[in-house]
């Protein structure tokens, strides 16, 4: 089977589903074609020999959002994106007509690439739900859009989608299944990935005397680094005389050195980690506050927390789905933008707040902090809108039933209540 993928979430999720699916099937031969970046979430599977990687692969200036931003797309397309996706394209066409089974992860992109080589192939469809124009206010174009047709989806995904060669589609809740199924598409929505792997820790006793936040700056540089270094001024301006705990956790980008010149400019002072077993690769004070940075740590540190503070995409939507609310702050993109955090609060039901500047985002920080009703109400809302753990083996059940052919019937799971 060939996975193809088109962004850093995108790639998070597949690999989930992939080592359910290679728990289930150990003999079965894996390769994964990550049309935007290197896929660098595969790395480990990479490694340890069941997952291959296939095809040419590139970092675009966009980080995979040129269909969010003009000068994003010329930027791309100046990077050499047309040479890139058609040298793609021939590796997706030569794997299907040797036989492989193709499984598509994310939107129109590889959806298209899976239909147009001429094989066989499955659909996991994660960025779009129907929750995200029938939450209000929407009052933009496109929410009315999506009103009329019913569904976030487009004709042309639909029809991508009712290929007699599409033997199955995935999405992410039942509602937008169900708007699907409305238009001839045989839906599904067994469960959601991005809340499995997540490690269920007791608090350390040394941050139990702090208020705990998460700082989630996304991870495309340079507009990570922009978003960062917001963040931080939106906390400078709360006004507490309790001790503040951030937990920063990152991946591969922005790296460590790159956070710390920030830091350092923002008038924070090295320090040492309360305790080695936190996680944390170096510590930053400033008056009360204790910053803590830790690559790796989301999954780890994402449940001790009271508040997020976030300019991400994937990473937020897992945080909120833990029951943790957040606030977010827009940015100049070009993924972060205010578009994408309406549409993103929307699609969570509120549970994630955007805030239009610094003095905002410290006003409803003090506000959650002070009122554990609210946060635990909006937690709620999060928990429903994501749903449990498990859908990684129901998603894994799905693909060997209809996609390779193998008997079992998945057992199904919802996404959420809607």
């Amino acid at each position: 089977m060939l996975v193809i993928c088109n962004g850093h979430g995108e790639d998070l999720i597949a690999l989930r589903v992939l080592e359910a699916l290679h728990r289930k099937c150990p003999n079965l031969p894996i390769e994964v074609l990550p049309l935007v970046g290197v896929g660098q979430a595969f790395e480990h599977a990479l490694a340890a020999g069941w997952l291959k990687r296939l095809g040419p692969s590139a970092p675009l200036p966009s980080g995979g959002f040129s269909n969010q931003s003009l000068r994003g797309l010329i930027a791309d397309l100046a990077a050499g994106l047309t040479l890139l996706s058609w040298r793609q394209w021939r590796c997706v066409r030569r794997s299907a007509k040797a036989g492989k089974a193709i499984l598509a992860v994310g939107d129109l992109l590889p959806l298209l690439m899976a239909w147009s080589s001429g094989g066989t192939y499955g659909f996991i469809g994660t960025p779009k739900s129907d929750y995200t124009w029938r939450s209000g206010p929407g009052r933009a174009l496109s929410d009315h859009y999506h009103r009329l047709k019913g569904s976030e989806w487009d004709p042309w995904e639909w029809a991508l989608m009712r290929s007699s060669r599409c033997r199955m589609v995935a999405v992410r809740d039942h509602l937008t299944a169900r708007g699907l199924r409305l238009h001839g598409v045989a839906a599904k929505a067994p469960g959601n990935p991005m809340m499995d792997g997540f490690k269920v820790e007791s608090i350390p006793a040394a941050l139990n005397r702090c208020r705990r936040l998460l700082l989630l700056c996304g991870s495309r540089m340079p507009e990570a680094g922009m978003n960062f270094k917001r963040l931080l001024e939106g906390l400078g301006q709360l006004d507490s005389d309790l001790p503040l705990a951030v937990l920063v956790a990152f991946g591969s980008q922005p790296s460590l050195n790159q956070l710390e010149a920030i830091l350092r400019t923002d008038g924070y002072l090295p320090s040492t980690p309360p305790i080695d077993t936190l996680g944390a690769k170096a510590c930053w004070v400033k008056g009360t506050q204790l910053l803590l940075l830790g690559p790796g740590q989301f999954n780890r540190w994402a449940a001790w927390t009271e508040v997020g503070l976030v300019t991400a995409g994937t990473a937020t939507e897992q945080l909120v789905g833990l029951g943790i609310p957040a606030l977010s702050m827009p940015g100049p993109g070009p993924q972060f933008k205010r578009q994408f955090a309406m549409r993103q609060s929307r699609l969570l039901g509120g549970a994630v707040l955007p805030c239009q500047s610094k003095e905002e985002l410290a006003d409803r920080l003090q506000r959650l902090l002070k009122d554990d009703s609210l946060r635990q109400r909006l937690g709620r809302i999060g928990n429903r809108r994501m749903g449990t753990a498990g859908g990684s083996a129901a998603l894994a059940a799905l693909i060997s039933q209809l996609l390779l052919g193998h008997t079992r019937a998945p057992r199904q799971r919802s996404f959420d209540t809607p």
